[in-house]
């Protein structure tokens, strides 16, 4: 009686292979918490780090800036509209820089194992999002420390703007773990143009100080800035700059598309130059 063969054929290069994840979902569990757990095992503080971190940079910048620069940032306290902006553009650094990484890290069980590769990438952006999420549990209590109201429009504003992070942390995260397979130098530019983003989006000011147009149309297409616009909507309730989140949302889905293209052109070689 004849083996069944099984033929593992490459999925389409625009496919995220989701079926195909989902059968390996323990798999992908298992990367993420212990990615989780490698990276506050042996420090002292543990997850107090994910808390920590935003709050430092917050401060720096409020001592900074809120006392010598003036900056109007309508009804938002300076410090809340400042850690509004930490939290999203640390879930899109974290996201991109550890998946970026972390083909070459999983290199050893890559050349041992068939799996979804897409999974290992995808594990770096969950276990970012587990670091946002402590971030906006102190978030939250700062909220109500300075007294400003969350109310019932808040959350889809919240989700949509996490989202639109997310899928743009994804798809650049992908692109460069493709890429630093092969070349290796790419792992050194990532802080780079990690720390140019960081400066072209609106975290520690307003868009609205930027008063040339072009200029304002040019740093639309950071995409934290649309997902920043909106999680601050639902602070303030105010007025969205919907030219911004647009550019923004375009520039994601870009992103996005061009990541998983270029990860699935390259994944049948990752084995053998990982």
């Amino acid at each position: 009686m004849e083996q069944p063969l099984t033929h593992i054929t490459p999925p389409g290069r625009f496919s995220t292979g989701i079926r195909e994840i989902w059968q390996y979902r323990e798999l992908f569990y298992f990367f993420t918490w212990r990615d989780i757990k490698v990276k506050y095992k042996q420090t002292t503080l543990g997850f107090l780090w994910a808390i920590l971190q935003p709050l430092g940079m917050m401060l720096l910048f409020t001592l900074l800036f809120s006392k010598t620069w003036k900056t109007d940032t309508g009804p938002l306290n300076y410090p809340l509209f400042v850690l509004s902006g930490l939290i999203l553009w640390n879930l899109f650094s974290s996201s991109v820089s550890h998946a970026g990484e972390s083909m070459i890290q999983h290199a050893g069980i890559i050349r041992k194992i068939y799996f979804p590769r897409m999974i290992i990438p995808g594990s770096a952006v969950l276990v970012s999002l587990f670091d946002f999420l402590m971030g906006l549990l102190i978030f939250i209590v700062f909220c109500l420390v300075y007294k400003q109201p969350l109310h019932w429009y808040s959350l889809p504003f919240f989700m949509a703007g996490i989202i639109l992070v997310l899928l743009a942390g994804f798809g650049a995260g992908t692109f460069l773990s493709a890429l630093n397979v092969k070349y290796r130098d790419f792992r050194y530019t990532i802080p780079f143009l990690l720390q140019v983003l960081f400066f072209s989006a609106q975290v520690i000011y307003p868009l609205s100080v930027v008063k040339q147009p072009w200029l304002v149309n040019l740093l639309a297409l950071n995409p934290v800035n649309g997902a920043i616009e909106l999680f601050r909507a639902g602070l303030t309730g105010g007025p969205v700059n919907y030219s911004l989140v647009l550019t923004g949302l375009a520039a994601t889905i870009l992103i996005l598309l061009t990541g998983i293209y270029y990860f699935r052109k390259t994944e049948a070689y990752f084995a053998d130059i990982a």
